[in-house]
Parts: structure tokens; C-alpha cells; sequence
């Protein structure tokens, strides 16, 4: 699990530094929507360290609120991005 956690939140910043060079507005926010992804991702497995015992809570709750934090940064960007775009869907 730890090696998950590894590898998701890596991706967050690999995705995040793939974008600063996008091709194109749609790519960027492939890349933003992809960072996403991974971040929420990682708030999975941190869940999992946590609940098998592998994370003390300070730890967890540290971890656990930067990662949040992220996601609601990162949501704001695609939404923003999809906006600008026109591919916002209607809320329900």
C-alpha cells in the first residue's frame, strides 16, 4: 500500500510539471484532470495505511488534510478549465 501511495502522489507531480508544457488548452487540462485523479488516488491509500494500523492518526490527519487541500485546489482548476472550455456539465 505504501508503494501505491508512492506512486499516486509522485503522479500528482509529474502530471502537474507535464502541464506547465501542454500542447494545447485541452491538454493542460487532461494533465490537470489526470493530477486529480491521482491525488484523490492517494487519499484511497492513505485511508488504507490508516485503517490497517500503518499510519498513526497525527500522521494520517496531517497527510491526509494536504491531500484534500490539493484535491479542492485541483477541482477548482478543471472546473475552471472545463468552463473556459465549454464542457462543463449541468449540475443535477
Amino acid at each position: 500500500m505504501s508503494k501505491q501511495v508512492l506512486r499516486s502522489g509522485t503522479s500528482i507531480g509529474a502530471n502537474l510539471t507535464e502541464s506547465k508544457n501542454a500542447q494545447s488548452t485541452p491538454d493542460y487540462l487532461s494533465k490537470q484532470n489526470i493530477a486529480l485523479k491521482e491525488a484523490d488516488e492517494t487519499l484511497y491509500w492513505l485511508k488504507k495505511l490508516y485503517d490497517g494500523g500503518y499510519l498513526r492518526e497525527k500522521e494520517y490527519t496531517s497527510i491526509n488534510n494536504d491531500c484534500s487541500e490539493l484535491v479542492k485546489m485541483l477541482v477548482a482548476s478543471v472546473k475552471t478549465l472545463k468552463k473556459k472550455l465549454g464542457r462543463l456539465e449541468p449540475q443535477n
